[in-house]
């Protein structure tokens, strides 16, 4: 299962977006979501400075 982004805790920084490898969080109406291309690396979750990704 791919993760997830809460997107009530979301700030839309795109950080996750930027650490990615393979490009998963993509930006929809100023939040983000994760893509069906997620490897689930966990590298957005660690990056994400709210905690919005699980």
């Amino acid at each position: 299962m791919a993760m997830k982004i809460d997107k009530d805790s979301c700030v839309g920084c795109g950080t996750c977006a930027a650490t990615c490898p393979v490009g998963a969080p993509q930006e929809v109406d100023g939040k983000y979501e994760i893509s069906e291309d997620c490897v689930e690396c966990g590298a957005c979750v660690g990056a994400c400075p709210v905690g919005a990704i699980q």
